[in-house]
Order: structure tokens, then C-alpha cells, then sequence
């Protein structure tokens, strides 16, 4: 008993464990579906083109297909409303008016200048 430790015994250290079991469970997340993650780009490869192999019958997995489109989706038809501040800005915006060409406040062309090379004799 140096340095003013006590040993602990048996018991002691069997109820430190049976806490640290409860607290384990209770924080612990038990996940059970599993399916591919959708933001990671999936490279497939086809078979050899002389392969005699039979091409395998695979069934369509209609939830992956789903979340993978609605990852592609634009904001606007994923969610009801913006999400963040920056979505706010043109959430809800129209069409904009048609131009008018007439109008020289808006209306700015480029002008066409030919520079003619003098020569210096």
C-alpha cells in the first residue's frame, strides 16, 4: 500500500466493469441494414468480351436506386424550403423579364474597331 493506493478487490473491480458494461449499451447503436453509400462514385466493370460465363440475374435493389437519384436531385425539389442561408437566395425567384435590346441603360454592345496600321516611312 504505497503511496496511499488501496488494492481493490475482486468485487470492487467487478462492479467498476458491470458500470462500464451499462454505460457501453446504453450509448451503444446497433445498426442492422447495411446498403452502399451513395455520394461514392461505383465503378462497375463488364465481363471479358470471349467469357462463355452465363451473365448473373441480379435483383434490382430499388432503395439504392432511389437514394442515388435523390442525392443527384437539385435542392429545390429535395426539401419544402431552403436548408442553409445561402440556399435562401433565389429559392424562390422567377424567370426573368425578357430583355430588351432598345433599352441603352441595359443594353451594352461591343463595338467594332478596326485600327488601321500606320507605316512609318
Amino acid at each position: 500500500m504505497a503511496g496511499g493506493r488501496e488494492e481493490k478487490d475482486l468485487v470492487h473491480l467487478n462492479a467498476i466493469h458491470v458500470e462500464n458494461v451499462k454505460k457501453e449499451r446504453r450509448y451503444q447503436k446497433l445498426h442492422t441494414e447495411f446498403s452502399i453509400n451513395p455520394y461514392r462514385k461505383i465503378h462497375v466493370l463488364p465481363d471479358k468480351p470471349m467469357c462463355r460465363k452465363p451473365p448473373e440475374s441480379l435483383s434490382e435493389d430499388t432503395t439504392y436506386i432511389d437514394a442515388y437519384r435523390r442525392v443527384r436531385m437539385a435542392p429545390i425539389l429535395k426539401y419544402p424550403r431552403p436548408i442553409t442561408e445561402s440556399q435562401e437566395i433565389g429559392w424562390f425567384a422567377s424567370e426573368l423579364p425578357p430583355h430588351d435590346r432598345q433599352d441603352p441603360r441595359l443594353n451594352f454592345p461591343r463595338l467594332l474597331v478596326h485600327n488601321m496600321k500606320t507605316t512609318v516611312r
